[in-house]
């Protein structure tokens, strides 16, 4: 089957890669020369562990191909995948113009029939819109293009396997022809289709993601509140996840989500549902107990700490999870904004995330090249990210600080190892001792 992808992020690139690897041609557009440039020499623009490997390979297969030609690409593709960008407009809504600017660039080109693929994560209804708008656009050539929906599910750090062993592909569509061919198109994956109406297909993409966030934000609460009355949240949650009807996956408890999706994802479903007259109370309280919790080591800070100004704070890991360089919306940003206007000398770590890093803050933070160096002498140390690295660090090395003062927003280290290591250790809903949650 010919496909062309329009969009070389997480989505597009992984997407694109793995149709190419089961068989397909696969031609991925973008309107970033760089990226292109990037991606014809095999090189990935973004971080995804395994990912180049199988570019070179579907590359030398000759079933991958990058362009910045996309009346070429779209003019004859069987699918056209669109898997551009939809990020949060200042009201919490989905900004669409990625989007349509893709979609009246198809129109201008195909010339032949067309089945049009929304991968994007999209409000519920924009399918619908898209269809009406491409009718429009073609007049009494309607009939060249169908459009389906087809969510994406994929994580950061595991995109790869998320695709090519993915639980379930959600489709949705409004006639037999688009799922006949999305059927045939994800026949060499195995993995069950659940087909449905579009609009259905778009909320499954929101429900998903804001039922795990919500998990999350849920968890987070639950932590608050052991530190108040004594319990120990790591206690708490193994007995919550023993439950099949809970599981354990997204119990762990932190100072937060990030990344690309679940904080957009969360604030477009609620805005959407207020735009149609419905408050989601249980997606409103996500939002707001995600918003506070990225502070709670800042806060468990001051009360050790008079002020941050002239001090030496060594941070460890930036990036919004570990396994990715993505920075968006990671919990990191906002607290090492904070400790900077309070004047404080701040010294970071991060496997992958310190080019990112630098384009946002400069010269105005000192990038360590190992956790040793920005360990040494340092005033306080918070974590952001749980990078195996570092949960396999030898506690001692904290001696390095000036204080082994050591402020934990992902639980990396047990209790007792903090306690024999003899530093001062403030966990995420854990053990309490002498009014801070100190081992």
């Amino acid at each position: 089957m010919k496909i062309a992808v329009a969009g070389t992020g997480y989505v597009g690139l992984v997407t694109g890669t793995c149709l190419a690897e089961a068989g397909h041609t696969v031609t991925c557009v973008d309107k970033d020369e760089l990226k292109i440039a990037m991606l014809k020499k095999a090189q990935s623009p973004i971080y995804e562990p395994g990912l180049e490997e199988k570019i070179v390979l579907a590359q030398r297969a000759n079933r991958l191909n990058f362009t910045l030609d996309y009346q070429k690409a779209y003019a004859q593709a069987d699918v056209i995948i669109v898997g551009v960008a939809t990020p949060e407009n200042e009201d919490g809504s989905a900004n669409l113009q990625a989007l349509y600017t893709v979609c009246k660039q198809i129109a201008d080109t195909i010339e032949t029939p067309t089945l049009v693929v929304v991968k994007s994560t999209v409000p519920v209804g924009t399918n619908d819109k898209i269809a009406n708008y491409f009718d429009r656009l073609l007049g009494n050539r309607k009939n060249l293009i169908e459009v389906a929906s087809n969510p994406e599910f994929l994580s950061q750090g595991t995109a790869l396997r998320d695709t090519l062993c993915a639980e379930r592909i959600v489709i949705g569509t409004e006639g037999g022809y688009a799922e006949k061919i999305l059927k045939t198109m994800y026949e060499p994956f195995g993995q069950p289709i659940l087909a449905m109406n579009r609009r259905s297909a778009e909320m499954v993409k929101y429900a998903s993601n804001d039922f795990l966030a919500l998990k999350i934000s849920f968890v987070n609460d639950i932590a608050n509140l052991c530190e108040v009355v004594g319990a120990d949240i790591e206690e708490v949650t193994r007995g919550m996840g023993t439950d099949s009807r809970i599981g354990s996956q997204f119990l762990s408890p932190g100072i937060g989500y990030g990344g690309s999706c679940f904080p957009k994802d969360t604030k477009a479903l609620h805005w959407l549902a207020e735009e149609e007259g419905y408050t989601l109370r249980t997606i409103q309280a996500t939002i707001d107990v995600n918003e506070k919790q990225r502070f709670k080591l800042i806060q468990a800070a001051r009360k050790d700490i008079s002020s941050f100004a002239g001090k030496k704070i060594a941070i460890l890991g930036a990036t919004f999870k570990p396994g990715t360089d993505d920075l968006r919306e990671a919990p990191s940003i906002p607290n090492i904004r904070l400790l900077l206007n309070e004047g404080a000398d701040v010294h970071i770590y991060d496997p992958v995330g310190m080019i990112n890093l630098a384009s946002i803050f400069g010269d105005a933070i000192t990038y360590g090249d190992s956790v040793e160096a920005v360990l040494q002498d340092a005033d306080a140390c918070f974590i952001f990210t749980e990078w195996k690295e570092f949960k396999a660090m030898d506690l001692k090395s904290f001696q390095q600080m000036r204080e082994a003062r050591v402020y934990d927003g992902r639980n990396c280290f047990p209790l007792a190892a903090a306690k024999e290591a003899q530093i001062l250790y403030y966990s995420i809903g854990r053990q309490k001792i002498g009014g801070h949650v100190f081992a």
